[in-house]
Order: structure tokens, then sequence, then C-alpha cells
């Protein structure tokens, strides 16, 4: 089952949630979302689907249950689903893809203005700063031991560390990236590259390279 091709990533994500506990699609869409989405986000429309695709594969199993007057289908993880879940893990996942519009649009600000660069470059910082709010929040519970899922707080410290660096990363070279664009001149391709930086990111790129290499 799990190398069948029709389960995508996302497909596991969900087993992944239903590993965790039972959920309605409804919590199942809102969880993916709350706790999945700064890392794999991906439309709600497509996750409803989801879940029907598990149980026909026999990874998840349906129970139809009613809140009041209303029902609801509640969908948790087979014994087969769990196997499935363990055969992804084994195998190590690829790494991140970046997607910013902000930066590919800094990376052509040389056809517009050193206004709209810098208007992108704030973007960026609010962007950083908005998504970190929520990064906070989940942090500040998970000490307080307050958070919904305490009992994983050893496996959600990892994402949750990769977030926090990542956000202040982009907060960070928006700053710098800011400084460098204020002393442009109102056209961008008139603008000279600053040598001193331009030798900090080489020095920054060697990162890895061996002590005296």
């Amino acid at each position: 089952m799990s190398t069948d091709p029709s389960l995508t990533t996302t497909s596991y994500g969900i087993l992944g949630l239903l590993a965790i506990r039972p959920w309605s699609t409804y919590e199942l869409a809102r969880g993916m979302d709350r706790n999945l989405g700064r890392i794999w986000p991906r439309a709600q429309s497509k996750l409803y689907e989801e879940p029907k695709k598990l149980v026909r594969h026999g990874l998840a199993e349906a129970t139809k249950e009613a809140v009041g007057r209303r029902p609801r289908t509640v969908y948790a993880i087979t014994a087969e689903g769990r196997l499935a879940l363990a055969d992804w893990l084994r195998e190590p996942g690829a790494g991140p893809v970046l997607e910013s519009e902000q930066l590919l649009k800094v990376f052509f600000a040389d056809s517009g203005t050193t206004a709209d660069a810098l208007a992108n470059l704030r973007a960026a910082r609010a962007w950083a700063e908005e998504r970190n709010q929520e990064n906070l929040s989940a942090a500040r519970a998970y000490v307080a031991g307050q958070a919904q899922f305490q009992e994983r707080a050893a496996q959600t410290q990892l994402v949750g560390r990769f977030l926090t660096d990542y956000y202040r990363l982009v907060a960070t070279w928006a700053d710098w990236a800011t400084a460098l664009v204020q002393q442009w001149p109102d056209n961008p391709a008139d603008a000279a590259p600053d040598p001193t930086e331009m030798a900090e990111t080489l020095r920054r790129a060697n990162w890895n390279a061996p002590p005296n290499g």
C-alpha cells in the first residue's frame, strides 16, 4: 500500500494525523492547516478527498456519528495504515522547496523602482513577523505544558526550531537588504554592489568547507 502511486505526501500527512487520534473531516482540514500548514500547505478543498482515499486503500476506517442532529464522519487509522505510515517514514523525504514571490520581485528589481524593492522587503519582514506570532504562541504553550498535543513535544520541538530560525532568517535578511537598498539611486539598474557584502556572502557560502579549505 505504501508504494501506491495514488498516495501522495499529503495522504501520508493526514495518515500521520490519524495516527495521533481519530478526526472528523472538518477537524482534519483544520488540523492539517494548524499543525502542518506551515511546512506542507495544501488547499483545504483537496484535503476533504484524502481521508476517503485512505479508506479505499484500507489505511483508515470511517465511522458515522451524530453531533446533535448533524451527522459527521470520523476517520481513524487502521493497523495496515500504521504499517504504511512506518514504511513511508523509513525513507528520507525530499528537501525544502523555496517559493517566494517577494524574493522573485527583488531578484528582478532592476526592472522596477527602488521604492518597489523596498516595499517588497517590508512585505517580507511583515510576513516573517506575522508567521512567527503563531509560532511564538505555540512555543509558549509547549513550554507551559499546555499545548494541544503536549505528549508530542519532543517531536514538535524539532520542527518548531526550524520554523523559528527560518522566520528569524527572513526578518534578518529583510533588514539587511533594506539597509543596502536604501542606498540605491531611484533607478535600481544604476545601483552598484557592495564589495564588502559580496565578500561576506562568499564567506557565508563557504560554511561547510574544511577548516583550511
